[in-house]
Parts: structure tokens; sequence; C-alpha cells
């Protein structure tokens, strides 16, 4: 796994305004959807409808976040939280084994909910409140809008999804309902001169989820691994644009016709690099049973049916056992 493409264009960029078109524009949008799944399961979407300024915001609260004093951000660590929320150290986490831990930093953002929650009373995985930087008046604003319009943009690629498997425009609804979702903020120092072997910004991984909506600033680092070429293709940033990945459920659901590829950050700019990733994960008590339509006429399931919970509590396990 060393090769590297430097051809950005690789990954296919889908028109998602196409979705709110006629006939003929949807069922091309579900053509173009459905190639990108089959083979790499990683896309840029144009023309979403995000507003600029709200993204620039971003960008400047999460690099006023990460520019805090280390005691302040220690202050709202994630251990402090009991539902996987707040900051994160550099080198805290290690997402491809036998490697160093990655160059990275970041910051959990999930839905905000207090203690009245039956969902909050009940214990159920990953909700809760969230930790907000008190030296950051805005900031908890600014997240809180992003985060509603993500997850509005990831009912949208829902929708899209479920035309590119040629099923209703609305068959994923139910699991959009109530969705856990969790936002968050990575800040990559530049990748050292004389780095550790296999040291860098983010180990080699898939994610657990459904689908993931990446923003990326304006600097390269985020590589794609091609399967069918043997390389790693570098998707940089094009603006206007998001980087979108398919997780292991969705492979799941599509008895591995649609891919969760793997995916690591190598940051050569030389600059301080951002990134913010919106993973959307769905309605916990939803069944994820294999797909009929990804089943051929004497094909068997690869996996049994489970929910969304049990599911993403199964990829915790590994992960950190």
């Amino acid at each position: 796994m060393s090769k590297t493409s430097g051809a950005g264009a690789a990954l296919p960029v889908i028109d998602l305004s196409l979705l709110a078109g006629n006939e003929e524009q949807r069922q091309s949008l579900a053509r173009s959807l459905n190639n990108a799944c089959l083979h790499t399961g990683f896309f840029y979407i144009c023309r979403h409808g995000i507003p600029d300024g709200l993204i620039a915001r971003v960008f400047r609260e999460s690099r006023a976040l990460f520019d805090l004093p280390a005691e302040e951000k220690e202050a709202i660590h994630k251990a402090h939280s009991t539902a996987n929320r707040g900051y994160e150290p550099l080198k805290g986490q290690t997402l491809e084994p036998g490697s160093p831990p990655d160059l990275k930093e970041g910051f959990y953002i999930g839905e905000e909910l207090d203690d009245s929650d039956p969902r909050v009373r009940a214990g159920r995985f990953n909700h809760g409140p969230n930790q907000w930087p008190a030296a950051l008046p805005t900031f908890r604003e600014t997240m809180s809008k992003y985060f509603e319009a993500m997850n509005e943009l990831s009912d949208r690629i829902m929708q899209a999804l479920a035309l590119a498997l040629d099923l209703p425009q609305d068959f994923f609804d139910d699991f959009c309902q109530q969705p856990l979702s969790t936002l968050r903020l990575l800040h990559y120092p530049p990748q050292p001169p004389n780095p550790q072997p296999g040291e860098k910004g983010c180990g080699a991984h898939t994610d657990f989820g459904g689908v993931t909506i990446l923003l990326l600033d304006d600097n390269p680092g985020l590589q794609v691994w091609d399967a069918a070429n043997d390389r790693w293709i570098n998707a940089n940033p094009i603006p206007g644009t998001f980087v979108v990945n398919l997780g292991d459920m969705i492979a799941r659901w599509t008895n591995d016709r649609y891919r969760s590829t793997l995916h690591r950050v190598v940051n050569t700019s030389g600059a301080e690099r951002y990134s913010v990733p919106f993973f959307f994960s769905g309605n916990p008590d939803h069944e994820v049973r294999c797909l009929q339509a990804c089943l051929s006429e004497d094909e068997q399931p690869h996996y049994p049916p489970t929910t969304v919970e049990a599911h993403l509590m199964e990829m915790y396990r590994r992960t950190y056992a």
C-alpha cells in the first residue's frame, strides 16, 4: 500500500441539486452515484446548498478552539463526558493497528440532550450533553447550526442513495428519524520531517456508520485506497464541494455491493490542516437487514440482521478492545 496517485479528479463529482430535478435528472444522479458507490464508495458533492458563510464560520471557530491553551482544552476533555463528547488530544487515537498514534487532535459534538431526555435516562449509546468551550462565546451557536444543516444534507444524500439502489426516494426516511450523528473537528499539524515508520495524520481505516460528509480546508492530505489499481488516490480539496464516503453499515446493508473503503490522512502540505467530518449513522433502533435489491437469485446475505445501535457498539468494541 505505498503507491500514490496525484490525480484529485479520480473521484467523481456528483451534482446533488439534481435530486430536486425532473425524472431524467434524478435518474442521471442515480446512475452517477451508483457507479461511485460500486467502485470506491467515495465521491465529491457540489451544489449542496450549505452556505459559504456558515462553512467559513465553522473553520474560524474550529481554529479558535484548537488555539486555546492546553489547560482550557483539557477542561473539556471527552473523558469527562458519558457520551463521547469533547476534546481529544494530539495522538489520542490510533486508527491503524500497528502504527504510531495519529498526528491529530479533535473535538466531538453530537445532538444536545440533557438529563431529562428519555434516551439519556436510559443510558443509550452516545446520547447526552455536549461540552462547550467557555472562552468561545459563538462556538456553540455556529456548531449547532452546522450540525442541523449536516443532518438535513444527510437526509438528501440518503434519498439519492435510495435512487441509486433503484428504491423509492423515501426508502430511508425512517432510518433518518432521530439519527445518531457526530460532528468532529480535526486539526492536523504538519507531517514531521523525520516521522516514525508509519506515522501519519490519520491511519488507514473505514468509517463505522452510514455516510460521512467531510469538509476540507485548502490543504491536501486525504488519501483513498483504490483496490482495483493497488494505489492510494489523493482526494484533494475542490472548492464548493464536500467529500462523501460510505461507512461499514451501508456496505453491510447492501451485502458489500457498495463499498466502505480504507482512507487515511498524510499532511505533507507543510501547513496546519483542518477538516470537519460529519458522521451520520441514522436511527439507533432501525433494523439493518440485507436489501433484497442487492441479492442475486442464488445469493445469501453476508451478515445477519442487526440494528444501527448494535452495529455501532460492535464496531466500537472491535476498535477499542
